[in-house]
């Protein structure tokens, strides 16, 4: 019987109980472990009518071929649409209509695929994990005691000179080692012949198939050797042999599980930020606790120190700090008082508060990074594509190699026969190969992910790391997005005070989030609206150009409202200003220009850093804008960049792109702006800040959810630095599978070191990918410094 409270059964819980089929086909749980897909997400439309994208955590998996058995399972399900499972990260995605599906049906096709889901984003998930390094160690120990105890018993046959060791105390040595060797082969092996007699069951191969093999042939001819001294497989036991390999294969499959998670299981620590449970009032005053999945728009809950918020809300009661990191990229405490918004997957840091619910789920920023993050964990890049299309076929050259090495040695030793071709069975490691790109561009993301970078494409790491050619914008990359009106000027006879003209900018300008739009909105909060004399009827926001608006004004009837350049405004321009926006009217196809505004804004100080990073790793960087080109030069001047080009529409820096393209450049494209959309899909690379609008957010590649420019070029060279340690990884994988191979088959290779390489080649490639937690890390660490002597210098 569980102690939990009622509400608080977990969906993993759930997926175990008895009666799974019901609770995990219960509509309400499905946003526990995914969100509706596609275009359904922005439809209010119900659950049962909408396509499903779900998440799940996937046991019992250990290699390339292992993830393509699961999705060919899943495939084979009428109602699935899409999967993608990865075996670096160990999770699965699947894509379901539940007119034709539900979760438990297709969970059951992996369980007889001979695998075990759980709902990602669980807690259960977790304490999974936690159990299964518990096992991992319990097995890992037992073969490193019982191999102790073995190695005991066979040095004495190893050094004694003929003679020494009389028949029975040979035998005697033999059959402890028998009886030692039992509890490896019962217990310690018992994942890798689970493994097997799946593989056997599905008639497919994983990496666990040969593995197995190889160790049931040993311990076999081992046994007969024991029971028939005397027979054709008396002459030697290799008892030594099978428990040191099983000890090696052990070590390195539980180094490499520890590593995988403080690797590519940094993305799932950041996901994993929500509480399981929070503390909801009731009617009647009081609060008790329930499963966060439970909440609903409008509880109030109370959130206290230490814990995460679970949904976005208002500060009802109650003062407290937050640390709002991975939300903000903001590493200093935020206050929050009564009234104060926070966000879900925060930190409350000192007090207890009671928070209003606005939002919940994928509505939430916390529940937008989460989906951006699942889905650069399930990519596989090209390399890793790669691999996992030559992992079977792999296998099953290895076991075909294994036969031909039986039968070319058989003639002269069956008992080295078998061992060669054990060796041989175990000497090979295909989940080095298929591990060697995902792990270290999953290490990479992870690392950026706690620095406020997300990667949403994992394949723009690559291509990343090739650019020669960084194209920036201005206004809100190079510059703040804070702009600031420093002036307003009314045209003569506009009938308009400069108050009246700035109302009726940010009128229009709350239609928009540039950062224009914003300082405009800013500058007119203190003064009275013009909702009495003018009314907007549709409002239209032009990339690149500005707002337009069909409006109705007092006294004057129906005009066509225009605020942005002077050319979209179709005034003549003031070739003397460098930063300005235009208000006009049109009427009867007259334009009368009403009103200009100068605005200034402050060059982030760290920009000429970046610049000089940027050059200094071969990078030419050019500055692109639709801002008056007088401004364009000015910040190009304060930032040390050589070639800028001001009044640039959506099209002219597609234009400009596409050239650079075609002269063979790779080109990373880093903006914050509506205009900035085209030009982003059209580039090789792209990154956002955080803080831009959806648009330009959507169509990039990585975002950068902070405000300091640094973290660009640190991205840079940190997608370098991946594709560095990625190519060492193949060619390390590639090279330990081209030498062992060979040297198994030609019998030189004994079965305890072949053990011994195939634990080795998977942890090497995995411990060099860990390389990048510390350089990653290191790395934004020198250019925070870098950024705060900037500062400190006052370069802006």
């Amino acid at each position: 019987m569980s102690n939990k409270p009622p509400g608080l059964l977990t969906a993993a819980d759930e997926a175990v109980a008895p009666d799974a089929a019901t609770l995990l086909d219960d509509p309400q749980e499905w946003a526990a472990f995914g969100r509706p897909h596609g275009k359904a997400a922005a439809q209010p439309l119900p659950p049962t009518e909408t396509a499903w994208e779900s998440h799940v955590v996937l046991e019992g998996m250990h290699c390339a071929a292992c993830a393509l058995t699961i999705e060919d399972a899943l495939r084979r399900v009428p109602g699935v649409s899409d999967v993608d499972v990865s075996a670096a990260t160990r999770r699965a995605r699947v894509v379901w209509n539940p007119v034709q599906v539900l979760p438990s049906q297709w969970m059951e096709a992996v369980r007889k695929a001979g695998y075990r889901p759980i709902p990602a984003l669980d807690a259960l998930a977790r304490e999974e994990r936690r159990r299964e390094n518990r096992r991992a160690l319990w097995r890992w120990l037992v073969a490193g005691f019982c191999m102790m105890q073995v190695m005991m018993y066979a040095w004495p046959a190893y050094q004694a000179m003929p003679g020494d060791l009389s028949f029975e105390m040979e035998q005697l040595l033999r059959w402890a080692s028998w009886v030692i060797s039992l509890p490896v082969v019962l217990f310690a092996c018992g994942p890798f012949f689970s493994s097997a007699l799946r593989d056997l069951r599905q008639r497919s191969v994983s990496m666990d198939l040969p593995v197995a093999l190889g160790m049931l042939i040993t311990f076999v001819v081992s046994m007969l050797g024991t029971f028939d001294p005397t027979g054709p497989f008396g002459r030697e036991v290799y008892y030594d042999s099978l428990t040191m390999f099983v000890f090696f294969l052990l070590t390195g499959r539980w180094l490499e599980l520890r590593l995988r998670d403080r690797t590519a299981g940094a993305l799932e620590a950041v996901m994993n930020r929500l509480p399981d449970s929070v503390e909801r009032r009731m009617a009647a005053g009081g609060f008790e606790r329930v499963a966060t999945r439970r909440l609903q728009l409008g509880d109030v809950v109370r959130v206290l120190p230490g814990e995460a918020f679970p949904a976005d809300g208002c500060v009802l009661s109650g003062s407290t700090q937050a640390d709002e990191a991975l939300l903000t990229g903001e590493s200093k405490p935020v206050a929050k008082r009564p009234g104060s918004t926070v966000t879900a997957g925060s930190y409350n840091l000192r007090s207890t508060v009671e928070v209003t619910v606005q939002a919940l789920g994928a509505q939430t920023r916390f529940g937008q990074i989460v989906a951006l993050m699942e889905s650069a964990s399930l990519q596989k890049p090209r390399l890793a594509q790669l691999a996992d299309r030559v992992a079977r076929p792999f296998l099953v050259g290895v076991l075909l190699a294994a036969a031909l090495a039986v039968v070319w040695w058989w003639p002269t030793d069956p008992s080295h026969a078998l061992m060669v071709a054990v060796a041989v069975l175990v000497v090979t490691c295909p989940c080095a190969l298929s591990l060697a790109t995902p792990v270290a561009m999953l290490t990479a993301a992870g690392t950026l992910a706690r620095k406020g970078v997300l990667v949403r494409n994992l394949q723009a790491l690559e291509a990343l790391a090739t650019v020669d050619t960084v194209v920036f914008d201005k206004t809100g990359t190079l510059t703040r997005d804070r702009l600031a009106v420093v002036d307003t000027r009314v045209a003569p006879g506009a009938g308009l005070t400069p108050g009246q003209a700035l109302s009726l900018a940010a009128m229009l300008a709350r239609h928009s989030l540039h950062p224009v739009s914003r300082a405009l909105v800013a500058a007119a909060e203190t003064l009275p609206r013009l909702d009495a004399s003018w009314r907007l009827d549709a409002v239209e926001e032009l990339a690149g150009a500005g707002l337009q608006a069909q409006a109705t004004w007092e006294g004057h009837g129906q005009v066509l409202l225009r605020l942005g350049s002077a050319a979209h405004a179709r005034v003549p321009a003031d070739e003397g200003a460098q930063q300005q926006v235009v208000l006009s009217l049109e009427q009867a196809g007259q334009v009368s220009e009403l009103a200009r505004f100068d605005l200034s804004e402050e060059l982030r100080p760290e920009t000429p850093a970046v610049v000089q990073q940027l050059r200094a790793a071969g990078i030419t960087v050019e500055l692109l804008s639709g801002d008056h080109g007088l401004a364009v030069q000015r910040v190009a001047g304060l930032t040390g960049i050589q070639a800028a080009r001001g009044g640039c529409s959506p099209q002219d820096k597609l234009q400009h792109l596409q050239a650079l393209q075609a002269q063979g450049h790779k080109v990373a494209m880093v903006g914050d702006g509506l205009n900035d959309g085209p030009v982003l899909t059209g580039a090789d690379a792209s990154l956002t800040f955080g803080k831009s609008v959806a648009l330009a957010q959507s169509r990039s590649d990585i975002v950068v959810l902070g405000d300091n420019l640094a973290l660009v070029s640190q991205t840079v060279l940190v997608a370098r630095r991946t594709m560095h340690i990625v190519r060492q990884n193949l060619w390390w994988a590639a090279g330990y599978n081209a030498v062992g191979v060979p040297l198994a088959i030609a019998g030189y290779m004994p079965a305890w070191l072949a053990g011994l390489g195939m634990a080795l080649s998977s942890l090497l490639v995995v411990l060099n990918a860990a390389r990048l937690t510390r350089t990653g890390g290191r790395d934004v660490a020198s250019a925070a410094v870098a950024t705060s002597g900037q500062e400190a210098m006052g370069v802006a």
